[in-house]
């Protein structure tokens, strides 16, 4: 028995020792490769349904209506959770929508993305959820490569087939360096880079959308245009002009007449007076950086995520005077850690900043902000601050938390895995 048990001590110990030697002499590696998930373009015509609820594979933006959260589940489609009783929310329903990325809603009418195509759906029933419109190739697609891979392996995948990406699953392989060069060669990681009213009413999005309604008009950003609906006839949108806005647009927010649009390289502000045909007021330029913005009174509260694909700015909230909103100025940064999301209601701002949790501030003097909560243990995403409560989404959980004079107060999570 001894013996043997010496036999499995030393095979462990030289396993552990040639695994140990090929990792110190650079012989094998860890890469996060992509895969692209694909659909036949005929079934994808055909693909938007209604099914029974299931897990979250990757929970995205999140976004309310009535008494309804919808939560995005990237490029699949979108969860449905009834929050009647915030302190006990139900799942009731799953939209698959390959391809989708945001979605707006308006009297009952759910707008979304499926790659290039705007798909409406009446959810006056959502026990009976019907596709009403599906206007084609009147949006860019978001489905790139994910900004964290390594690498990306398409496979068998060509453009030429007759089937087309919906989204990535990401995977971790470990390589010696032959396999990798055998698979990947030279480009493997450049290629990564580059492929990268209860009656009705108006829902509310979070800090990251990119669809924003405005009265009878959808507002759609993608990387360089502002695409224009006019929804006055909600089940049958008419496609207007486009805007070019810019470079590196990723997110949008309403204020009044104005149109704030988020961007890797700034935050540029356009005017809506005339809705059919936004004209451009002025921008605020900072280092590259992926880039939300809220507005609150005289200031532009925007968080930048540096770091990785995100460029090379230090992660903070940068608040932006727009008292004079043809010449706005910073007057103040604070540090972040890697922010997402965030919110304001009132005097308290609330900040998604990842990995590092919920924080919330109060924010009556901005050149001093005070620290009211800090979750810690939580990864936080996207967040929606409601009139009786915070929505907030992370890691495949929705949290709500109840409004203290003194910061906030978890009443509720759900796990949506």
């Amino acid at each position: 028995m001894k013996t043997k048990l010496l036999l499995l001590l030393c095979i462990n110990f030289l396993l552990f020792t040639s695994c140990s030697d090929d990792d110190a002499n650079g012989k094998y590696e860890e890469y996060l490769v992509a895969r692209p998930l694909t659909m036949n373009r005929t079934e994808f015509a055909n693909s938007v349904d209604v099914i029974a609820p299931r897990p979250v594979e990757e929970s995205g933006k999140v976004y309310t209506y009535q008494d309804y959260i919808f939560i995005s589940d990237k490029y699949r489609g979108v969860h449905v959770i009834d929050n009647s009783n915030p302190n006990q929310p139900v799942k009731v329903a799953f939209i698959q929508i390959p391809g989708n990325v945001d979605i707006s809603v308006k009297n009952d009418y759910l707008f979304a993305d499926s790659l290039m195509d705007l798909v409406v759906l009446d959810i006056s029933d959502l026990d009976n959820i019907t596709i009403v419109n599906r206007l084609e190739n009147v949006l860019q697609s978001y489905v790139v490569a994910p900004f964290e891979a390594d690498l990306v392996d398409y496979g068998d995948y060509s453009y030429n087939s007759e089937d087309i990406v919906i989204g990535w699953e990401m995977v971790s392989e470990r390589m010696s360096e032959e396999e990798y060069q055998s698979r990947f060669g030279d480009f493997g990681i450049a290629f990564a880079e580059m492929a990268n009213d209860a009656s009705g009413g108006t829902g509310q999005g979070g800090s990251l959308a990119r669809f924003k309604i405005v009265e009878d008009y959808l507002y759609a950003v993608d990387s360089h245009n502002i695409n224009i609906f006019n929804i006055s006839d909600l089940d049958n949108p008419q496609v207007l002009d486009d805007v070019h806005a810019g470079f590196d647009i990723e997110t949008i927010f309403n204020r009044d007449n104005y149109l704030f649009l988020g961007s890797m390289r700034g935050m540029y502000i356009y005017d809506i007076s005339s809705p059919a045909t936004p004209t451009f007021v002025s921008e605020f330029q900072h280092g590259t950086a992926c880039d939300p913005v809220v507005v609150d009174g005289d200031y532009a509260y925007v968080t930048l995520r540096g770091g990785n694909m995100c460029g090379a700015t230090e992660s903070g909230l940068y608040i932006v005077d727009i008292s004079n909103i043809e010449n706005p100025e910073l007057a103040i940064t604070y540090t972040m850690d890697g922010p997402y999301g965030l919110g304001i209601k009132d005097e308290k701002i609330f900040i998604c900043d990842g990995d590092s949790g919920l924080k919330v501030y109060d924010k009556t003097d901005i050149n001093d902000l005070i620290e009211l909560n800090h979750f810690e243990d939580i990864v936080a995403y996207d967040v929606i601050p409601m009139e009786n409560q915070l929505i907030m989404v992370g890691d495949g959980i929705l949290y709500q938390y109840e409004y203290l004079d003194s910061g906030i107060k978890l009443i509720s999570q759900i796990g949506l895995n």
